[in-house]
C-alpha cells in the first residue's frame, strides 16, 4: 500500500537516489532540501503518509523540525523516520524524545530503509485501524470495521466490499485530503487497471448510498477527496 512520502535531505545526489528508489517501489514523493521547506511541504494537501528526515540540514536541525511537526496538531500524527550519520546513543535518544518513529544511521542500504518505511507505515495503519475500531461513530455515521457494516442514523447501509474499503480509507484519514491516485493505490491496489474516473464514479455512488451522511465526503477540485465530520456541503 504505497502513499506519499516527504523526503528531507540536503545532499542532492542522495535526495535523487532516494527519490528514484521510492518511486520505483510505487511511492509518491515530495522533496525538500531544508528544514523550512520540510515544515511547509508537510502541511500541504495531500499530506504525506510518512516523512524521511535528515538530521543535518542547512537551516534547522532535524530534531527541531521533528519537534515542530509533532507540536503542530495538523502534522503531529505523520510518522517520522530520522536519517543521519550520527549514530551515538544520545542522538538516538534525542530523536525519539522529540517524536521520531524510527532512526536509521548512514551509511545504510536502500533495501533496509525501504523495509523500515514499510514497517513504520504498517504500524501506523494498524494503530489507526485500532483507534477507528474503538470510535466507530462519526456524526450520523457508524461503522463496524470488523463486520464490514455501516449505518446512517441507525439505518443500515448496504455497501459493496470496495465501497466499504473506500469509506474506511477516507474515514481513517479524515481531515486529510486523499488524491485520486492515492485512493487508486490504497483501495484498488497499485497494479489495478482502472482510471481516476473510476474513483469519481465510486465516490458518487458511495455518497448516494450514504444519503444525508454523503456530504461528509468532500470534493476538493483538482486535488481529491476528504472526509470531514463538519461538512460545508459536498461539491
Amino acid at each position: 500500500m504505497a502513499g506519499l512520502i516527504l523526503v528531507v535531505e540536503d545532499e542532492p545526489d542522495l535526495l535523487a537516489t532516494l527519490d528514484y528508489n521510492l518511486e520505483r517501489e510505487g511511492y509518491h514523493t515530495r522533496l525538500a532540501a531544508s528544514g523550512r521547506e520540510a515544515l511547509d511541504f508537510a502541511a500541504l494537501e495531500p499530506m504525506p503518509e510518512l516523512i524521511l528526515l535528515d538530521l543535518m540540514l542547512p537551516d534547522l536541525s532535524g530534531t527541531e523540525v521533528c519537534r515542530r511537526l509533532k507540536n503542530d496538531p495538523k502534522t503531529r500524527d505523520i510518522p517520522v523516520i530520522m536519517v543521519t550519520a550520527r549514530g551515538h546513543e544520545i542522538d538516538r535518544v534525542v530523536g525519539f524524545e522529540v517524536g521520531a518513529d524510527d532512526y536509521v544511521v548512514k551509511p545504510y542500504s536502500v533495501r533496509e530503509l525501504l523495509l523500515r518505511i514499510r514497517a513504520v507505515l504498517r504500524r501506523t495503519q494498524d494503530a489507526e485501524v485500532e483507534r477507528q475500531g474503538a470510535a466507530t461513530r462519526v456524526g450520523m455515521l457508524r461503522i463496524d470495521v470488523t463486520a464490514h457494516r455501516a449505518w446512517v442514523n441507525e439505518d443500515e447501509v448496504t455497501l459493496t466490499a470496495l465501497e466499504f474499503k473506500l469509506l474506511q480509507v477516507l474515514l481513517r484519514r479524515r481531515g486529510r485530503v486523499q488524491s485520486r491516485e492515492q485512493l487508486l493505490n490504497d483501495v484498488w491496489g497499485i497494479t489495478a487497471d482502472v482510471t481516476t474516473r473510476t474513483v469519481d464514479t465510486h465516490v458518487k455512488r458511495l455518497r448516494q448510498k450514504l444519503g444525508d451522511a454523503g456530504s461528509y465526503v468532500e470534493t476538493l477540485r483538482g486535488v481529491g477527496y476528504r472526509f470531514t465530520d463538519t461538512p460545508l456541503g459536498a461539491v
